[in-house]
């Protein structure tokens, strides 16, 4: 590959992380998967928001060096492919791992989250963790809890009290 066609490239990279806002990533390792099981993990994964791209590691390396994400070139080596987009982080790391146990040649290798690298333990380890949308659910949970367990306890005597005064005028008017 020519200088010129390797910067070009790099620029294409750097445009990738600076304008698609791709801050926290997965790198997974492709090697040995079907031509038909990457159509499949890419056609599902686009389904869901989360983009796969296969990078050339010492350029991806320099292109997150000039974007300020230094920390994460530990994690190319070997033949990579970045995943990056959805909803959160935790949303790419909960289907990568997915089709990690579906596809057998695809290996997590790491994660790239608020500024420090994750090894596979970790970027597995973020897969199990709860998404945007259920941690809004616990934190509305918790939230309304105390209001229903008040209601419930005014609600309990006040039932009893109505169901007496109930009980008196049936009997007045008898």
């Amino acid at each position: 590959m020519s200088k010129y066609v390797k910067g070009l490239v790099q620029c294409e990279f750097e445009n990738m992380i600076s304008d698609n806002g791709v801050q926290d990533f997965v790198v997974v390792s492709t090697i040995g998967i079907s031509g038909n099981e990457n159509n499949s993990l890419r056609g599902e994964l686009k389904a869901k928001g989360v983009k796969l791209s296969v990078v050339k590691n010492s350029l991806f390396k320099k292109a997150l060096k000039n974007q300020g994400l230094d920390s994460a070139a530990e994690l190319f080596t070997g033949s990579c492919a970045v995943a990056y987009g959805g909803d959160s982080i935790v949303d790419v790391a909960k289907e990568i791992v997915d089709w990690a146990k579906k596809v057998e040649h695809l290996a997590v290798k790491g994660a790239y989250l608020e500024g420090s690298a994750l090894d596979k333990a970790g970027a597995i380890e973020l897969s199990k963790m709860p998404n945007r949308a259920e941690l809004q659910g616990q934190v509305l949970m918790l939230v309304i809890s105390p209001a229903s367990r008040i209601s419930g306890g005014l609600k309990g005597p006040g039932g009893i009290i109505a169901g007496c005064i109930k009980a008196i005028a049936d009997g007045e008017a008898a």
